[in-house]
């Protein structure tokens, strides 16, 4: 069998490696962590969300990112300090504005596409991740919010997503633990929850059981490529050893800049920190008052997901500050206020913060492709949609590779 090197262990490594094992080949995956998905993959919003595939380059999201400048507690927080590559990919943002419609569309059908990849996959491995089949009901507290998502609504719909206004009455229906009073709302019933830490961890001792060799504790010092093959150089403590295999497969997350330019490629992907909270529903009151449909609170962006009986995970902000995973007590507060609010009836007695780095491209796009060198490979920069999308790309990737092996061998066996 041929190796097949990939860097990362998060959701989209895992997954990448799964859709090789599965195609026959041999493979090998390295993480700088002690196991998989400890990193942006532990505990984010949960959501499975083909409803929240919009992206951000658009005016409106600039304006209220400048307005948002001087809140600590708000949304959206740029921290103004000098950075090149900051200010660099938001340039770059910003010129991909022009593409927002398009994009739009495009992630919007990768994200129904992943959902049936993921739940086959799931079934098949018997993973239990505390799934929630019950839909995303999008929350707005005004007629303009409203209004404007209405217009994001035609560019889902184009998409081929399923997803319909629904008065607030409708809303009460669907999820009658709501207290706050709402303008009117969007449901996404083929939308789901689910914690991805638990699955990516579930489908890791899948890819074990079907031979996948996992490298912990590894941190990447060098890579080199050429037809012949690719060799990664690692290191764990003072031990330094070499792997060489026949292709590699870079899915390390806000990493993949790092890795890529020792590959010669230029992947621009900026860490945008999000914030979550897992609040233990110990009492029967609060398992009772806590919502079981997930939720997203246009006017806070706060998402909500329910994770079985006993944890509620509430996840929001983004966060540009370079590559800085401190948990800020002055983001954290907002969700917590943001629960005893909407929900007064939940005991926030015990609450888990966590913070988390997004890798995001400029585009707002994966990276899923070739690179420059011969036999190097990215599945990466899912940003805020990685356990969305990541069961898609990583068979997009890993036919990639069926095909450039294919052609590869076509060209050998030419005189």
């Amino acid at each position: 069998m041929s190796t097949i090197i990939i860097i990362g262990s998060g959701i989209t490594g895992v997954t990448t490696a799964y859709a090789l094992a599965r195609r026959g080949y041999s493979v090998t995956v390295f993480d700088r962590q002690r196991y998989p998905a400890m990193d942006t993959s532990f505990a984010n919003g949960g959501q499975l969300s083909a409803s929240n595939a919009e992206v951000w380059n658009n005016v409106a999201t600039i304006v209220k990112g400048l307005r948002w400048m001087l809140r600590k507690d708000a949304p959206l927080l740029l921290n103004p300090s000098p950075s090149f590559h900051k200010y660099t990919w938001l340039a770059e943002f910003v010129s991909q504005i022009r593409n927002y419609r398009q994009n739009t569309v495009e992630t919007t059908k990768l994200a129904i596409a992943a959902r049936k990849h993921l739940f086959e996959l799931a079934d098949r491995e018997s993973i239990d991740f505390d799934l929630e089949r019950r839909g995303i009901l999008h929350v707005y507290s005004s007629k303009p919010d409203f209004d404007a998502a209405s217009r994001v609504n035609q560019l889902l719909l184009k998409g081929g997503l399923d997803r319909r206004p629904v008065t607030p009455s409708e809303m009460l229906a669907i999820e009658p633990a709501l207290r706050d009073q709402y303008y009117g709302g969007f449901f996404t019933p083929s939308d789901s929850t689910g914690d991805i830490h638990k699955f990516t961890r579930g489908l890791a001792a899948a890819c074990e059981r079907g031979g996948v060799r996992f490298v912990f504790d590894a941190e990447i010092c060098g890579m080199r490529s050429d037809r012949d093959g690719v060799a990664v150089h690692w290191k764990r403590g003072s031990l330094k050893e070499e792997l060489n295999g026949e292709r590699a497969v870079v899915c390390a997350g806000v990493g993949s800049r790092r890795i890529a330019s020792m590959l010669g490629d230029n992947i621009n992907i900026y860490p945008v920190k999000g914030y979550s909270i897992t609040v233990e529903l110990g009492d029967e009151m609060s398992q009772k008052a806590a919502p079981r449909v997930s939720l997203l609170d246009e006017a806070t962006k706060i998402v909500t997901s329910r994770l079985g009986e006993d944890r509620f995970r509430v996840a929001g902000t983004a966060e540009f500050n370079g590559e800085n995973r401190d948990i800020r007590w002055d983001r954290i507060q907002p969700l917590i206020r943001w629960v005893e609010r909407s929900f007064p009836d939940v005991s926030t007695a015990q609450v888990v913060p966590w913070a988390g780095l997004r890798p995001m491209t400029p585009s707002m796009m994966p990276r899923v492709g070739r690179g420059k060198r011969p036999n190097v490979f990215y599945n990466t920069g899912h940003g805020h949609l990685g356990w969305t999308l990541s069961a898609v790309t990583a068979e997009m990737i890993a036919d990639v590779i069926v095909t450039d092996r294919s052609n590869t061998r076509l060209s050998a066996s030419v005189p």
